[in-house]
């Protein structure tokens, strides 16, 4: 079910809502109908895998309560915590990686002239990548003493299957948001304005901005590379680039506007990660969820920066090749993690300090350039055909063998997009407060972004679906 169609505008939404206002002097019904939509809106697409959730949900809740009555008692608590964190990888790898793992191990058995495997393709679970994540969060939490099991399946129920986080994040610790799941905040005026409003922004950012890039990255991507010119493959990321950006953090407003109208805070994602004047500080904007979590859960443990200069790189090469495994089972997604390792790495041996010497502008620009060549691995279905993009990229001179014919439609509102993101840079480098501006022109902004929101509801019914970027992850 997705946010912005009118099963969901017009009939699940308003339905939900309505009866979680209906109940809102008690807390359990408010939860139980929450958790019931949860169930409902995920079911919706993936009817057979919610029973996979449903028994990996109840392993959890017996793994944490044994986890905590073990934890100063020895192994016993380090052992559970092994089976719950293994049941979940368990999970992610047999529906996210099975079939990659098959295909190159089937190629090498017949490079070595061996008989090869095949087994039937797999379907992947949307949001399969989010919900384990945030499942071992809650069971390491536990074990480090950092939150209490949950009371009962409901709250933990409701914590996995929360609906306007549940396909793509942001990726939420169970102690952030346990709180509120006890209590199921009552929604006020103010929370339905501020969370509808901020929905609003997140259908404008996907249907006018992300799915019209999605059209000029997509047509590009699918040429040969050797019909492409310079200006072609440059223009191809650039649309990439800018989709990437507007799909997923229009769905991250999304979910943080819905959980807002139900008097839920959820954490940001974002933070303007195109104004970044470093890979460092880049990374500290994109996806904050998941590069906050890889620092918690995997940079942490593996030592961070306690063992030594060499060991600090090695850990910070590792997680984000991780980072790269995570967002797909495919050879590009692996590359794009090692080469934004390298570069993270680059900067704690001297290139954050060359790059703080240079003005914000220029440093932005370097920062752009790296993201882009890391975008272009990113995008492309093979890393042959990253490699030949690579190439393009790198010729100015050379010229397309047939003209790409980019919309009218599609160069505006890319112009726009940019104009957004430089207009973002231009108001943090003079410390202006966006919020404060936005609260004092809040009548115009809404009024504004309510006729951008019905226009982008009629090119949402009016055209095909595009699928949200971060759902195959």
């Amino acid at each position: 079910m997705l946010f912005y169609e009118p099963l969901f505008l017009f009939v699940f939404a308003p339905a939900v809502y309505l009866l979680y206002l209906f109940f809102g002097a008690h807390r359990r019904p408010r939860a139980i109908i929450l958790l019931l939509a949860s169930l409902v809106f995920y079911g919706w697409s993936e009817p057979v895998f919610i029973l996979v959730v449903f028994a990996s949900v109840a392993l959890d809740l017996l793994v944490a309560r044994k986890v905590a009555a073990e934890r100063e008692g020895g192994d016993g608590a380090r052992r559970w915590l092994a089976l719950g964190v293994g049941a979940n990888l368990a999970i992610l790898v047999y529906y996210k990686y099975t079939g990659f793992l098959a295909i190159n191990l089937d190629a090498l058995l017949k490079a070595a002239t061996l008989p090869g495997i095949h087994i039937p393709e797999i379907a992947l679970p949307i949001g399969v990548s989010f919900i384990v994540f945030e499942k071992i969060t809650y069971l390491v939490d536990v074990w480090r003493g950092v939150t209490a099991p949950a009371r009962g399946p409901l709250l933990y129920g409701l914590y996995v299957f929360f609906f306007p986080k549940l396909l793509a994040g942001p990726i939420i610790k169970y102690h952030d948001i346990a709180g509120q799941l006890e209590t199921c905040p009552h929604a006020d005026f103010n929370d339905f304005v501020q969370g509808f409003s901020r929905f609003m922004l997140g259908v404008v950012k996907k249907l006018l901005i992300a799915d019209v890039m999605a059209g000029g990255a997509d047509m590009i991507f699918a040429r040969d590379a050797a019909t492409l010119g310079f200006a072609d493959a440059w223009a191809g990321v650039a649309f990439f680039t800018l989709q990437i950006y507007f799909d997923f953090s229009g769905y991250s407003d999304m979910a943080i506007g819905l959980a807002r109208m139900f008097g839920f805070r959820l954490l940001e994602n974002f933070d303007m990660p195109y104004i970044a004047t470093s890979i460092t500080d880049f990374w500290r904007r994109w996806h904050m969820s998941l590069t906050g979590w890889i620092r918690e859960y995997l940079y942490f443990p593996l030592g961070g920066n306690r063992l030594g200069e060499a060991r600090t790189y090695l850990n910070l090469w590792i997680c984000f090749l991780a980072s790269g495994v995570w967002h797909g089972a495919a050879w590009p997604y692996i590359f794009w993690g090692a080469y934004n390792g390298v570069f993270l790495v680059l900067d704690r041996l001297f290139l954050l300090d060359r790059l703080k010497r240079l003005p914000d502008w220029l440093a932005n620009l370097v920062t752009m350039l790296v993201v882009m060549i890391g975008w272009t691995v990113f995008r492309a279905a093979t890393l042959t055909q990253a490699g030949a993009f690579l190439s393009l990229m790198a010729r100015p001179w050379v010229v397309g063998a047939a003209p790409v014919d980019i919309a009218p439609t599609q160069t505006m509102v890319a112009l726009a997009a940019m104009a957004i993101c430089l207009l973002q840079r231009v108001v943090v480098s003079h410390g202006i407060d966006w919020m404060a501006l936005g609260r004092r022109h809040a009548l115009l902004a809404n009024s504004l972004l309510a006729a951008l929101f019905l226009a982008a509801l009629a090119k949402g019914l009016a055209e095909p679906f595009k699928p949200f970027i971060y759902f195959r992850f």
